[in-house]
């Protein structure tokens, strides 16, 4: 059951918030607020704002003269962040934020030490020095979870949805009843309400009735922008009034009283089962944006001071003196938190600064004896059950890629209940390209499911999923579709990196590209995979036929690290890349390329479905003469076998799809440049795609891609050099 929000300035509104002052009064039935650690919470966050931003004489607080290089304050939010961290309290309750979030990681567990060290840039801490130093994250094993924070604003929703679904997956479909009851909880401030993460997390929890709360935290102000330019009017929680599936408040969150009754009457109902819900409370922003801001450039003096009238400890105060505490505990309660301060304090600035002769760990996993193991995928064990051979079958029958591409992902859902397979028509339909076809009908609609119209739902709900534990494979319709998703796949890939290795999130992305049969376009064929090439974290994998795809694919989704599987089109259309079935054990490791043809004279090197034009054009010139290398994974790439057959050779040709101008081939080019100069007979050459769009007509496309006959002349053309 929807309901609406109250009116401001109502009669209703105003004996709502009568009622909630009293249902969060000291001594109320609510046991779950410690008034005594909330407050204790509220002002040791306000203890470190103030230590990070002001300086004193003798230099016993952290001056702002570049210690801490980058600060974002809580001030003004911490009163009703601290009262939600004591609603958040399942063992698989799951919370996601953003870099004003310091106070609630400090009632669930975060250490004074660390929420000074990491600002710091001292080592330790939720990044080891590599991240801005609230962009936090809390990896309890067995208690709540803080997913990583990002820098971007908004990134923060769809990873928290994907967790929520999480919940009902663990709990209905792997049937783990530690799970019943928990909820996702997500905060934001009203600027963030303006971004598609928002707006497609609001879907997702609404459409399917997630576990989730949502906190906006409003405290009128986008850095300098007013709030009625991120909604209509400034009130999210008035505008969405309509909305269905999802319990709204709004109130006040400097009355310590009125936010407790609010936030426990939405967690109590997302608990329950009934659906999300939204709370909104108004706080002020006691302090610029961050440290390098001045608001005073934007604000008036009036402002300024109205917010400060506004402070929510004051209130926190006479909510509880004498009621409470006596005014003397109080007092004894500020100086344990000075006290508690000033130690962590001492503690963290005494840490050593960060070893920078690790700063390129953790790209990748790292599956070494006694390396400890991230927070997201399968565990190490999980995957060693898993096992795989990289001997194919000599039995199979001959498949075209796209059955090769079902039956892995048939046979994976089958022996692995974790994995799940979704995207937009990827359930009933069985894809745009029938990849998925019949899977639903065979594994449900819990572990095969349609999404809504988002890639950014899409990418942020796998991330959500994985951290949980499960095995996501999402779909993206086509290349060019996941430009909306830009920022989750960036935060996906440079995710364990960043927190040092407390988090991961190995998910897999299957993503249909490339020139189709006889036709292209500049939406549907893009291929452009040089841009997951150079996003850090990630593995890139381009198939050349069916035995490849099945062997690449189980790869990926038994791996620690994400990967992009890349389907081209005309792969999936027509019959090229057919290959006999190598069985539900085959696995490819990625970096391992295939030598498709031997010969002694040229190197050429290619990826995809040119390697079809390549080998034909190879054929042209004779037996052993074309070294015919297919990379089948560009991230990481192999630069041993590519090296030696250069070194055999003596030249190199590299073909490939992508736009000639930064494209892939320019890497392994410069390279060899590098490397094998010295056994280089003839300058390298790079045939690809001329720096324009895919065009659609067949004479267009024709014109643009590489084609047998110019591949072959190029050879013959390097060979002469």
């Amino acid at each position: 059951m929807t309901t609406l929000p109250i009116p401001r300035g109502s009669k209703a509104r105003d004996a709502a918030k009568t009622g909630a002052q009293k249902a969060g009064e000291p001594g109320a039935p609510d046991a779950r607020f410690d008034w005594r650690k909330i407050a204790y919470n509220a002002l040791a966050s306000r203890a470190l704002d103030d230590a990070e931003e002001l300086t004193n004489k003798n230099r016993t607080t952290v001056p702002r003269e570049h210690v801490v290089l980058y600060q974002f304050s809580a001030r003004g939010h911490e009163v009703a962040q601290v009262i939600l961290g004591s609603l958040v309290d399942h063992r698989h309750d799951g919370a996601s934020a953003y870099y004003r979030s310091r106070p609630l990681l400090l009632a669930l567990g975060l250490t004074l030490e660390d929420a000074f060290g990491s600002p710091l840039g001292r080592a330790g801490g939720f990044s080891d020095g590599r991240d801005i130093g609230v962009v936090c994250n809390l990896p309890n094993r067995d208690g709540p979870v803080v997913l990583p924070m990002s820098g971007d604003v908004g990134s923060q929703y769809t990873p928290l949805a994907g967790w929520s679904q999480s919940i009902q997956y663990h709990r209905d479909v792997l049937g783990d009843d530690s799970w019943r009851g928990a909820m996702g909880v997500v905060l934001g401030g009203e600027a963030s309400v303006a971004t598609n993460g928002f707006w497609s997390a609001l879907t997702m929890a609404t459409t399917l009735s997630l576990p989730m709360l949502f906190y906006i935290e409003d405290n009128g102000l986008g850095i300098s922008v007013r709030s009625d330019m991120q909604t209509p009017g400034g009130d999210i929680a008035e505008n969405l009034a309509s909305f269905k599936n999802l319990l709204i408040r709004n109130g006040d969150g400097t009355n310590p009283g009125e936010a407790a009754a609010l936030l426990a009457e939405c967690a109590d109902y997302v608990r329950a089962g009934k659906g999300p819900a939204l709370v909104r409370l108004t706080v002020p922003r006691l302090c610029s944006h961050s440290g390098p801001d001045n608001q005073r450039g934007y604000r008036t003096e009036a402002e300024i001071a109205s917010d400060s009238a506004r402070d929510p400890l004051p209130r926190l105060r006479a909510h509880l003196v004498p009621s409470m505490m006596s005014e003397a505990e109080w007092t004894e309660l500020e100086a344990t938190v000075a006290r508690d301060i000033q130690a962590a304090l001492d503690a963290a600035r005494a840490r050593p600064t960060p070893n920078p002769a690790t700063v390129a760990r953790w790209i990748y996993a790292d599956d070494s004896a006694g390396s400890p193991e991230a927070l997201g995928g399968l565990s190490r064990d999980e995957r060693a059950a898993l096992a795989g051979s990289e001997t194919p079958a000599e039995t199979g029958d001959v498949v075209r890629f796209a059955e090769a591409v079902r039956r892995t992902l048939r046979h994976e859902l089958a022996v692995n209940p974790k994995v799940v397979v979704f995207g937009e028509d990827v359930g009933r339909k069985g894809g745009v390209h029938l990849v998925t076809e019949g899977l639903q009908k065979q594994f449900g609609d819990k572990r095969v499911f349609d999404t809504s119209l988002s890639e950014e739902g899409i990418i942020g709900r796998a991330v959500g999923l994985a951290i949980s534990g499960l095995v996501p494979v999402a779909e993206i319709q086509f290349r060019k579709y996941a430009d909306p998703a830009t920022e989750q796949l960036n935060n996906t890939g440079t995710m364990r990196w960043r927190t040092a290795n407390r988090f991961a999130a190995p998910i897999v992305v299957r993503m249909p590209g490339g020139f189709g049969k006889d036709v292209g376009d500049p939406w549907h064929s893009l291929s452009d995979e040089v841009r997951f090439a150079h996003a850090y974290g990630w593995q890139v994998a381009m198939p050349s036929n069916a035995a490849d795809a099945v062997g690449l694919l189980r790869t990926a989704m038994r791996s620690p690290n994400p990967s992009i599987f890349f389907e081209h089109r005309s792969l999936l259309m027509t019959s090229d890349g057919s290959a006999r079935y190598p069985g539900d054990d085959y696995v490819v490791p990625f970096g391992k390329a295939s030598v498709v043809r031997e010969g002694t004279g040229v190197t050429l090197v290619t990826w995809g479905a040119l390697v079809h034009r390549c080998v034909e054009a190879a054929d042209r010139l004779g037996e052993r003469v074309v070294e015919v290398i297919d990379l089948r994974s560009i991230a990481p790439w192999d630069r041993g076998r590519v090296l030696a057959s250069v070194e055999k050779t003596g030249h190199c040709v590299i073909v490939h799809e992508d736009n000639l101008t930064a494209g892939f081939g320019a890497e392994i080019a410069a390279t060899l440049a590098k490397e094998a100069f010295w056994y280089l007979d003839a300058p390298i050459d790079r045939i690809a795609v001329a720096d324009v769009p895919m065009p659609y007509h067949p004479v267009l496309l024709d014109a643009v891609l590489p084609s047998v006959d110019q591949i072959a002349q190029r050879l013959e053309q390097t060979l002469r050099s």
